[in-house]
């Protein structure tokens, strides 16, 4: 007998949950503790009928079809998103459309039957999460949804219900549901991010929002929401366009995930060097046709073997990530900035105008790299700090310049004129200008100087 007791016991010690750091299991025991309590709380306020029956009915029905034919897009979400970024998917179209349209006690039903059966379905074998997290994603959501239903409860006029159609209280109503609908978000995405900043305190903010336009899906999945709960009262029956809507918003989804993912450097975030070359082919042959001009940069970090040297190859890429950030804040919307290895990143700049013009941009990012400051790994040890870059800058249309590999070669001579003359400065290709004056060397960075190494 007492065999019997311990091995559950024993199971239970062993959840992945209790190996947690001790904030981060204090977090989510309480979030799971407050949701449990006020899906509760929520429960009676409202009777049950059989037409909310019926309606909870058709809505899971259409979630399971859903959940059944997107469930290998979402496997392969999950598999590629990043961990220091809330994940969202589209179980919020059915599980915001039951706190629309059926009493509390059923809406926290949705979100409960959603997520167990995405739990069983998306993932029947190897589960990429742990339980307690799945469960901690389940938790935020019920907080959510019962705020929701305190907005909707006491600001439309028919609740539970659609939205009026008369059309100053539809418009009233639509007010109350997108109220509504952002307190859920708020609160669903603060929670899931304070557990994602407590779990992984050297992540920045910047971290914790990359890729933050995939929220646009939970948007999109609520719109849809509004639209089931619209459906379901007045024409069940059209239920199925919404599914068919819901497979097809999942696939491109995923497919610029898989764009994005087949185009990026995974150290930087820029392009990589092949989707680069695409881009820069492109901007150069719009040139060629449009009688405009393009520029390209190429960029070195100086003396980058001694950061690695000297503060370890960890912060040598937090170093090639920080200067990855100052190169997008720098650059417009439809330049292109790209890793091409190491620590040499390149630039192209569609209808940049003129040589002086591209000479000024690269200068504007040297000096932004020079202002570079990042603590240590750790907060130990003195920041990093002093950095520079040197840059070589060609133009098309030039002399002796009619191909990109010709252009970029153009670049990369300019780079090496702008290393051998004492770094830390911008150089432009032979023939693209003349009257930009030349550039001294700087010699207050670096206590290494006498370091060769690029």
């Amino acid at each position: 007998m007492r065999e019997r007791q311990g091995k559950p016991r024993g199971w239970v010690k062993g959840w992945a949950l209790w190996q947690l750091p001790k904030p981060v299991l204090g977090y989510v025991l309480a979030v799971n503790t407050v949701a449990i309590a006020v899906s509760a709380g929520t429960a009676l306020l409202l009777p049950v009928t059989r037409t909310d029956v019926i309606r909870f009915a058709l809505l899971a029905g259409c979630a399971a079809v859903a959940i059944e034919l997107t469930r290998q897009v979402e496997r392969q979400r999950e598999y590629n998103r990043s961990g220091t970024v809330a994940y969202v998917d589209s179980k919020a179209v059915w599980s915001f459309a039951a706190v629309i349209v059926l009493p509390p006690v059923l809406a926290s039903a949705m979100v409960l039957f959603t997520y167990a059966l995405a739990w069983y379905r998306v993932w029947p074998h190897t589960r990429p999460v742990p339980p307690h997290r799945w469960i901690f994603s389940c938790a935020t959501v019920l907080c959510g949804t019962q705020a929701a239903v305190a907005v909707l409860a006491l600001g439309m006029r028919d609740y539970p219900g659609a939205p009026s159609a008369q059309p100053l209280a539809g418009l009233a109503d639509l007010g109350i549901v997108a109220a509504a609908a952002l307190l859920r978000w708020v609160i669903n995405m603060g929670l899931v991010m304070a557990a994602i900043a407590l779990s992984n305190p050297p992540a920045s903010v910047k971290d914790l929002f990359h890729n933050f336009g995939q929220q646009l899906l939970e948007v999109g999945a609520m719109g849809l929401g509004l639209v089931a709960a619209a459906v379901v009262v007045a024409h069940p029956a059209a239920l199925a366009g919404i599914v068919l809507a819901l497979v097809a918003m999942h696939r491109t989804v995923l497919l610029a995930q898989y764009r994005q993912h087949a185009r990026t450097d995974t150290k930087t975030g820029l392009a990589n060097p092949r989707w680069w070359h695409q881009f820069a082919e492109q901007a150069l042959v719009r040139a060629r046709n449009r009688g405009t001009t393009v520029g390209v940069l190429i960029l070195d970090i100086d003396h980058f073997k001694s950061i690695n040297d000297t503060y370890g190859h960890p912060d040598g890429d937090r170093v090639l990530r920080a200067i990855a950030e100052e190169l997008i804040a720098e650059t417009r919307d439809h330049d292109a900035c790209g890793r091409w290895g190491g620590e040499e990143f390149a630039i192209v700049l569609p209808d940049v105008g003129s040589a002086p013009n591209l000479y000024r941009v690269a200068e504007r990012i040297r000096v932004r790299i020079q202002s570079v400051r990042l603590d240590r790994s750790g907060g130990h040890g003195p920041p990093i700090a002093n950095l520079t870059a040197s840059l070589g800058a060609a133009i098309y249309p030039a002399a002796g310049i009619n191909s990109l590999d010709e252009l970029v070669l153009a670049a990369d001579t300019a780079l090496y004129a702008a290393k051998n003359a004492g770094r830390n400065q911008v150089r432009l290709s032979a023939g693209a200008v003349t009257s930009i004056p030349e550039q001294q060397p700087r010699t207050d960075i670096h206590a290494d100087s006498t370091d060769t190494s690029t």
